[in-house]
């Protein structure tokens, strides 16, 4: 494998790390700190331990990388005190703080790249269409998991998981986060598709030439 994206790799887990200090030594609520960023701290030692048995994309590492500075920011204010979400509030003319949106779109956007990489790779799909299928119904899933650990939360934690649910009075919260997970997944498809078939089929090719050479 070539080392030639090694620095850029280790400089997203350095700033990572950093922010992920920043974001932990004052946060609006510890606890909902903890469940936020808790997919980090399950992510990170994974992507770590399986660096050289099975790495990833670039493309993939960077999308990882940007989704976990969206949970950082979430867990520091808590979604519904996010300043960013507040702004975009006033310029659109809404009435809540939409960043928690934002992190349900992460929620689909990244996991379905994850999938799809997993999935080529391993071929265990063919047919663009059926791969298409798949993930989109993965990325489903994962942002119904998500839901019910909000709701056994809810249920654990009382009116303590109120930051965490973050659904300032929307009756509706539940499902529309599914919906824009939805559209994160759609959308990454949509766009990344192509540059995420040359990563895998250049990654593979180096991967191949490494192995073959003695």
């Amino acid at each position: 494998m070539s080392h030639s994206r090694t620095p850029l790799l280790l400089a997203l887990l350095l700033i990572e790390s950093l922010l992920l200090f920043v974001s932990g030594l004052h946060p609006y609520d510890r606890a909902t700190w903890w469940m936020e960023t808790a997919p980090i701290f399950i992510a990170l030692p994974i992507l770590l331990a399986s660096y050289q048995r099975f790495p990833l994309t670039t493309l993939l590492y960077v999308l990882i990388f940007l989704h976990g500075i969206v949970l950082l920011v979430g867990g520091a204010y808590t979604y519904a005190r996010v300043p960013l979400g507040f702004d975009v509030a006033h310029w659109f003319g809404w009435q809540r703080n939409p960043y928690d949106k934002l992190g349900h779109f992460m929620q689909g956007f990244v996991p379905a790249m994850v999938a799809r990489e997993i999935l080529i790779r391993g071929s265990y799909i063919r047919g663009r269409r059926m791969l298409f299928f798949v993930v989109t119904c993965i990325v489903l899933a994962i942002s119904a998991t998500y839901e019910l650990i909000e709701w056994w939360a809810a249920l654990a934690m009382g009116q303590g998981a109120d930051e965490f649910l973050g659904t300032q009075g929307d009756m509706w919260d539940t499902q529309s986060d599914m919906f824009c997970a939805l559209i994160g997944a759609i959308s990454a498809q949509l766009l990344l598709a192509g540059w995420h078939h040359r990563q895998i089929t250049g990654f593979q090719k180096t991967h191949l030439v490494t192995q073959s050479t003695p």
